[in-house]
């Protein structure tokens, strides 16, 4: 049986991230060598239903974007940041998550 990785895909879909951090892109990749780079904010509006998205919360305009996103989207944010996670959960984050547990939990099988 093939192990599954969280977050998992649904088929059709695609996993992205929105993250510019070049060391949280490299943990990023390792686990999910699949993931797919965002460039902009902007670019989660053409993302569907099916898709994941990765983002970190900490940058700018991430928040306000995802308030048009059709993607389920999973963001993580310094746990000190509880202003920003509130503002990302009210924006419609589906999943909020501290940065070490977005980690811990991306490079462990479900």
């Amino acid at each position: 049986m093939t192990e599954q990785y969280w977050p998992m895909v649904p088929p059709g879909g695609c996993l992205v991230a929105l993250v510019t951090d070049l060391m949280d892109r490299s943990r990023i990749t390792s686990a999910r060598p699949e993931v797919t780079f965002l460039a902009r904010p902007s670019q989660l509006a053409d993302l569907g239903e099916n898709d994941v998205v990765l983002v970190d919360l900490g940058r700018r305009g991430v928040i306000d974007a995802v308030a048009g996103c059709r993607a389920r989207t999973i963001g993580f944010v310094a746990h000190v940041e509880e202003a920003t996670a509130a503002a990302a959960t009210a924006a419609g984050v589906h999943e909020v998550l501290a940065r070490s547990v977005f980690f811990r939990r991306l490079a462990s099988p479900t």
